[in-house]
């Protein structure tokens, strides 16, 4: 019924109405999932909510240099922008959820072949009550509404009441997987969720977050603490943000000249599969420190488009 009703309207009329439900960002993953006339038509949508909400950084994502031009949009496409400007990455995307008791060693020379006994590619549905996928035909690849259709049961409070289970999480390194099973408290929070603080990016947390040698890169991040996540042993404070241009950025030659190895840990906000660890890179200001169980106070992961997804704590006390 909708696709014939629609089908008789203008796309600047059809377009119109889905301006009006821009107050609810899961009202436009939804439509975009009905038919590819639908998707194209939110992208312009995307695009417009941008430009509104975060005009000086568009202004800054877009623009060119003395020896490139200007993207004609900005890294990954709009749906991802939007996408990172008003969802936090969740647990997994973070990255919260590897294995970190080799103080990262582990993805520089390569795993541990006697802790390989077993290798499960599972990890646990955070809870009976998380709806199916609500088209079991669709393409396998990255979705905006895939992600944001669990915010429709979502509860920010269920963080502070999490539901205790066994959970396995699987990473690629090269062409082996490192396995990291333990029993921790898991919530919906794990996956890519509407954030819960002020949906703002700003280059001075962006700042805050790289090593000195690198404050010449433009990277924008969610203004701290973020989306804050009560955890079995800590609360995590998870951010999210993009490099402008990032191939010419010098994180990226750091990582390039250093030929770091990607771990397949999937972008929070686009279709890329793998990322790379910017702490184990030494990208990072090297003040943050570790906690006594080995695991980093700041953590951030970054894709091949400059989104950065991470995580921070609270600093240490040491006596």
């Amino acid at each position: 019924m909708t696709e014939s009703t629609f089908s008789l309207l203008s796309e600047d009329i059809i377009l119109q109405i889905f301006i009006k439900l821009e107050e609810d960002p899961q009202n436009w993953a939804r439509l975009a999932s009905v038919c590819t006339r639908f998707s194209s038509l939110i992208i312009l949508c995307y695009k417009k909510k941008c430009s509104q909400s975060i005009p000086s950084i568009i202004s800054d994502l877009l623009s060119g240099g003395p020896h490139y031009p200007a993207p004609s949009d900005p890294p990954g496409g709009w749906a991802a922008l939007h996408k990172l400007s008003v969802c936090c990455p969740g647990l997994l995307h973070a990255g919260v959820l590897l294995e970190n008791s080799d103080f990262g060693l582990e993805r520089e020379i390569g795993p541990d072949l006697n802790y390989l006994q077993t290798l499960t590619l599972t990890v646990s549905q955070p809870s009976s009550s998380t709806p199916p996928n609500p088209n079991p035909n669709s393409d396998p690849n990255w979705s905006l509404f895939d992600d944001l259709y669990f915010d429709t049961v979502y509860d920010f409070s269920e963080s502070h009441n999490p539901i205790e289970g066994v959970e396995s999480v699987a990473v690629k390194l090269g062409t082996d997987l490192s396995v990291g099973k333990k029993r921790r408290k898991i919530c919906r929070s794990v996956q890519s969720h509407l954030a819960s603080r002020v949906w703002n990016l700003s280059r001075e947390q962006g700042n805050k977050l790289l090593a000195s040698r690198f404050r010449g890169d433009c990277l924008y991040i969610c203004d701290w603490p973020g989306c804050v996540h009560t955890q079995e042993k800590r609360n995590y404070m998870l951010f999210r943000g993009v490099f402008k241009n990032f191939k010419r950025s010098r994180v990226w030659r750091t990582i390039n000249d250093g030929n770091r190895s990607k771990i397949g840990l999937d972008c929070a906000f686009c279709s890329c599969k793998e990322t790379w660890d910017l702490h184990s890179a030494f990208c990072l200001r090297r003040v943050f420190g570790y906690h006594d169980d080995g695991e980093p106070v700041v953590r951030a992961y970054v894709c091949e488009n400059g989104h950065v997804s991470g995580a921070w704590t609270d600093r240490p006390m040491y006596t």
